[in-house]
């Protein structure tokens, strides 16, 4: 793997690169995608094409297109009209992209555990090869730390941003709580201090252009589907309760794994900025775990006993996606390649 760093970053942190140009397809769906909201204001134009029956609901194609109709929903596209959000022949394209998607995680995940099991093994911590936090802590290099920021870029540079769509469908202490959490995830008053910020900070230590999209085209679709999943989750009503879950799974999870890669980053010359992200988590994740557990999930049951089911079914999901990633990352890193669709060195800021 080439260790070469690019130049330094062009932009600054979060605002993305001005010319960051739409990603190249990578299939036919994608391409169709881009092809639609690149033509201008929406129109009346033929509805896209219909998902077929070997598509692979995982796959490169299938991932980039659901992640375009979805970024419709957030930040848009460069150049894409934002009329583009509510076009009914590209509402009823995602509807099938997240129905073939559901039905995929549906079944990597059936029978889902009753939640209070899946509640205790998150508390577990997992064996020492299990996860990226791990390898890049014992092994891992500057270049693949590198390609781990620009696989989380995609999602830490909209941290909480995907579960906030659950605050409005949720009541009560649980609702509070929930959003007690996201404060602190947006600095807790100090914009500084906002954890998007705190990453983008980070890329920048580490050499890497900390503008919004900047690297879609080079991240892959096993981390892509795990942006998608709190997205889909995040968008459905139906959905509440595995979003609850998805979200869940992320803060009871992180504490220990932040403590690894800031101890990690700090090895690789991270410093202040390279290392701030993670140890903040460490602490405010700490907390987070208990609050999420007992304010979040505790207090939604009492009034909806009726969601334990869905948050289970939400962490079961979250671990599946994470656990595909976590493969393939540490796949790549063992095989001496790139986890990136082609090698971060290669591409110009």
């Amino acid at each position: 793997m080439d260790g070469r760093e690019q130049q330094e970053p062009t932009s600054g942190p979060g605002e993305g690169t001005p010319d960051a140009p739409l990603p190249a397809p990578r299939g036919p769906l994608s391409a169709a995608v881009l092809e639609l909201v690149a033509d201008g204001p929406p129109g009346t134009g033929p509805r896209l094409t219909p998902l077929s029956p070997s598509h692979d609901p995982w796959g490169e194609d299938h991932q980039l297109a659901l992640h375009l109709c979805y970024e419709l929903h957030d930040r848009g596209l460069p150049g894409v009209d934002p009329g583009w959000e509510w076009d009914p022949g590209l509402l009823a394209l995602r509807r099938e992209l997240e129905e073939s998607f559901l039905a995929a995680v549906h079944a990597e995940t059936q029978p889902v555990p009753p939640l209070r099991y899946l509640l205790e093994q998150l508390l577990a911590e997992p064996s020492a090869d299990f996860g990226p936090s791990h390898f890049l802590l014992a092994e891992g290099e500057r270049q693949h730390a590198r390609e781990y920021l620009v696989h989380r870029s995609v999602y830490h540079l909209k941290e909480a941003d995907p579960q906030l769509w659950v605050l409005p469908r949720i009541h009560g202490p649980a609702q509070a709580t929930l959003m007690a959490i996201a404060y602190d995830e947006y600095g807790a008053g100090r914009p500084e201090r906002a954890h998007c910020l705190l990453f983008a900070r980070m890329m920048a230590a580490f050499g890497l252009d900390p503008g919004y999209g900047r690297y879609r085209d080079l991240v892959p679709a096993p981390m892509l589907a795990v942006v998608n999943l709190m997205t889909l989750f995040g968008l459905h009503r139906a959905l509440r309760g595995a979003a609850v879950g998805q979200f869940a799974a992320i803060e009871i999870t992180s504490s220990p794994g932040s403590a690894r890669l800031a101890e990690a980053l700090e090895r690789m010359g991270g410093g202040a900025d390279g290392t701030l992200f993670y140890r903040e988590h460490v602490e405010a994740d700490a907390v987070h775990e208990q609050l999420v557990r007992r304010g979040v999930i505790a207090e939604l049951l009492a009034t909806e006993p009726e969601l334990a089911e869905d948050i289970a079914f939400g962490i079961a999901a979250a671990t599946t996606v994470d656990a595909r990633f976590a493969e393939h990352l540490l796949g790549s890193w063992r095989a001496g390649r790139t986890s990136l669709r082609s090698p971060l060195a290669d591409v110009a800021v």
